[in-house]
C-alpha cells in the first residue's frame, strides 16, 4: 500500500479513485464496513481504493488538553488498511490552516483537485469543512458538482448498540478488553518500543519488556493476560501489568509485559501487546516475597485464560 505523508502528491496511478473519509481511530467493525465498501466499489469498477485520513486526529487540534485517548496511533492504522486491501492512503495533516477550508474548498480543492476522487464512501457522521459546516448530504450535493460520487454507509450495530469507538473506550477503561476485542474485531494492542527499566522483574525472576503507553487511551490499570508479537513476528503468551506500579518509588506509568518459556533481548525492538483478559486491579502487597508470589500465580491465571 502507498502512503502519501505529510502533504506528499498522490501519484496519478492512484487518482480516479473510490475514497473512504473519516478519521478511523481503532478502525473498529464500523470503520471497516465504510473502508469494505470503498474497496468492493473499486474492486467492481476497476478502480483505485484509497483511504484519506486525519493525523493529529481533530480532537487533539482543538483539545489539547484531553488526556491520552488514542485506539490506534497512525502508523499503526495505516498497517491495518495495507492489510485490509486498500491501495493508496492519503493522510491529511490536520492543522489549523487545513482546518479553515471551507466545505466548498475542501470538496473542489482537496477531494478533486488533490486527488481526483470519482467517488467517496462515508459514514452517516461524517462532518467536514469549517467548524464542521459540511456533512453528508453537503458531500453528495458538492460532489456532484465534480463528477464525485458520495455514498454512506449505515452504522454497524451488534446486540448493544451502535459500534464505535466511545464505546471501545468505555469498555476498556471499564476493565472489559473482550468487550472491546469484540467491537475492534481483533484484540485491543499496544505498540511501542522496549525500553530499559529497573530491572526489578528480572531480580525476582519474572523479566518484562516495558513500554511507554504515549497517547493510548488508558485501559483499567491492572493485570491482564496478553499476547505479544515481537519484531521477528512470532506471537508469546504472557502477563503484564498496565498502571502506575504502587509498589515501586516513584509511581511510574508503564505497561510491563512478561513472556512465557521465552528469553531474549528485545530492547530498542517495537512490539506489540494484545490485552485479552483483566486478571485484577492493581495491588500494593507487603514486600517483594508476596510481589514475586502474586506474579507467579497471575501467570497461572493468565496461562489459564489464554488456553
Amino acid at each position: 500500500m502507498e502512503r502519501v505523508l505529510d502533504g506528499g502528491t498522490l501519484p496519478a496511478r492512484w487518482r480516479d479513485g473510490i475514497v473512504a473519509l473519516g478519521n478511523f481511530d481503532g478502525f473498529h467493525a464500523g470503520h471497516q464496513a465504510v473502508v469494505g465498501r470503498a474497496v468492493a466499489r473499486a474492486r467492481a469498477t476497476g478502480r483505485p481504493a484509497l483511504v484519506a485520513t486525519f493525523d493529529p486526529h481533530p480532537a487533539r487540534l482543538f483539545r489539547p488538553d484531553l488526556p491520552p485517548f488514542t485506539l490506534t496511533p497512525r502508523d499503526q492504522k495505516l498497517d491495518l488498511f495495507e492489510a485490509f486491501g486498500v491501495d493508496a492512503t492519503v493522510v491529511i495533516g490536520f492543522d489549523r490552516a487545513f482546518a479553515a477550508h471551507s466545505a466548498e474548498a475542501f470538496v473542489g480543492d482537496w477531494l478533486h483537485g488533490a486527488i481526483g476522487a470519482q467517488g467517496v464512501v462515508t459514514g452517516n457522521d461524517f462532518t467536514f469543512g469549517q467548524a464542521r459546516s459540511g456533512d453528508t448530504a453537503a458531500l453528495a450535493h458538492l460532489g456532484a458538482l465534480h463528477g464525485i460520487t458520495a455514498e454512506v454507509v449505515d452504522p454497524v450495530s451488534d446486540g448493544s448498540g451502535t459500534v464505535s469507538s466511545s464505546r471501545i473506550r468505555a469498555a476498556l477503561t471499564g476493565g472489559d478488553p473482550q468487550a472491546a476485542t469484540a467491537l475492534l474485531t481483533r484484540p485491543f494492542t499496544i505498540r511501542g518500543l522496549v525500553e530499559h527499566g529497573a530491572k526489578l522483574g528480572r531480580q525476582l525472576g519474572f523479566p518484562t519488556l516495558n513500554l511507554a503507553l504515549g497517547d493510548y487511551q488508558r485501559p483499567a490499570y491492572g493485570v491482564y493476560a496478553v499476547r505479544v508479537r515481537l519484531a521477528d513476528g512470532n506471537l508469546h503468551d504472557g502477563v503484564a501489568n498496565l498502571g502506575v506500579r504502587p509498589m515501586i518509588d516513584p509511581p511510574l506509568e508503564l505497561l510491563e509485559a512478561h513472556l512465557f518459556d521465552w528469553s531474549g533481548d528485545a530492547y530498542g525492538q517495537n512490539v506489540e501487546v494484545e490485552l485479552h483478559h483483566y486478571l485484577r486491579p492493581e495491588w500494593k502487597l507487603d514486600g517483594l516475597a508476596a510481589l514475586k508470589a502474586q506474579i507467579a500465580a497471575d501467570g497461572v491465571a493468565a496461562r489459564a485464560k489464554l488456553g
